[in-house]
Formats: C-alpha cells, structure tokens, sequence
C-alpha cells in the first residue's frame, strides 16, 4: 500500500486477514473481508487516474454484487468484465468508472445509455444525474434490470426496450449519451440527438479489431468536436431489437 493510500485511511499502517493494526496500539480492530474488498476496490479506482469525487461516491455506493450473476458474485468487485445473460457482459470497474468520469455527468443533466445490459452502469450514472433514459435491445436484459433497479430504489432510471442505434429521438436532446457496445462507426443519429454542449462516449471498433472510447463534444455553434481515449474490448452494438431473448 502507497504511504498516500494509508494517509488516506487515516493513518491505518496495515491489514491483513481482516485485522486493522495502529500503528501506536497494535491491532485495535477487526474489519469484515466485505469492507475490505470495498475498500480496496475504492484504491484500485484511484491507483489508476479515478480522481472525481462524485464518481468515486457512486462507484461506492452502488452494490456491483447486486448486478453480476450469483456464480461470479465471489469476484463481483474484481477490475474484470464478467458475463451476464444474452452473451453480454458487465463492464470492469474501472472502465464503468473511467466513462463516467469522462462525460462529465452533472446534476441537473438527462443523460441517454444506449445498452442496459445489467443496469450497473445506470446506476451509476443515476447517482450523478437528474435522470437517465436507458434502451436495451433484448427483453430478458431490460426486464431484470427494471425490476433490480427499481428494488434498489434508482428512481430516476427509465428502461425501454429497443434499438439503441436509433436513440430516442422524442426525448432528445440528451445532455449526455454513454454508449455500452462498440459501433463499428460512429452513428450520427446519436450525434445529432446530443443537445448544445453536449458530449457523447462510445466504444468504436470491429469486434475482432481493435477499439477505443472516442468522445464527441458538441460546441455551442453546432459543432462537434472528436478525442480518441482508451483502448478497450466491448461486445459489438447491433441494430434493431432482438427476435428472441
């Protein structure tokens, strides 16, 4: 652990196996592994360039637990991507957090995701906007994330049920647009739903290819802006809503 990292937890020196040790008084305390892995999981987040506080805050309070399947919950906060139904997955921690960060979400935004998948990135999402207006393209995804999101108690979460390449033109403009699959191009319906100054992230990339987060930034005349970001893996974004599943 970095001497910043212990700073951070107000002088804590180590611990191990649950057990806290001051380092004036010897062990004083002893923490469940839960609270650890949480824990470690909020200093994996920072090791790696996670610094908005308000980001940090959702990624905290949201319970991943909740939103993988019961036979990964033993790795639910390991920084890896882990399947769920319909052959899609849930995206790594950091990467559900590096996106958040990147789109600079505010309070009072409505913000468009197109793909749902669990629901774990609208959590968090939900936790930094006014309102978030989720599309997912297979019925079994969009149903279980409705009802987990709803038991959770994120208000503010719309699920619909359809093709995301198409947006959701009679609700645009949005504020902010995430995109959760990789699009092989850019798709300009999107673009043009994103209202003034607003910004969009999306995974763009052949499936077998190589991928990178690539963020648009619309300007106050109209114009919008392109930045390449980080290399990543998603599973590809399809058009149109799914016959089956």
């Amino acid at each position: 652990m970095a001497e910043s990292d212990t700073k951070a937890l107000g002088r804590v020196k180590t611990y191990t196996s649950g057990l806290i040790t001051s380092p004036w008084q010897g062990p004083v305390a002893e923490i469940p592994a839960a609270d650890i892995e949480r824990m470690e999981f909020q200093l994996a987040l920072r090791r790696r360039g996670i610094s908005d506080q308000a980001v940090l805050r959702a990624m905290d309070a949201v319970p991943r637990e909740h939103f993988v399947a019961p036979e990964y919950l033993d790795c639910a906060y390991a920084d890896q991507a882990l399947p769920i139904a319909c052959g899609q997955t849930i995206s790594q921690p950091y990467v559900v957090a590096y996106m958040a960060e990147r789109l600079e979400v505010e309070p009072h935004h409505r913000v468009l995701e197109v793909g749902t998948g669990s629901g774990y990135q609208a959590a968090i999402l939900s936790r930094l906007a006014r309102e978030v207006l989720s599309i997912e393209r297979y019925r079994t995804l969009a149903d279980a994330a409705r009802r987990r999101l709803e038991t959770l108690g994120y208000a503010n979460v719309a699920i619909v049920l359809g093709d995301g390449l198409a947006g959701a033109p009679r609700d645009a403009p949005f504020d902010r647009i995430i995109v959760t699959a990789a699009a092989s191009d850019v798709p300009t319906v999107l673009v043009d739903q994103l209202g003034a100054s607003g910004k969009m992230l999306l995974p763009v990339g052949p499936a077998n290819g190589a991928q990178h987060i690539v963020k648009f930034s619309r300007a106050t005349d109209g114009t919008v802006a392109r930045e390449n970001l980080i290399a990543v893996r998603f599973v590809p974004l399809s058009r149109g809503r799914a016959r089956e599943l």
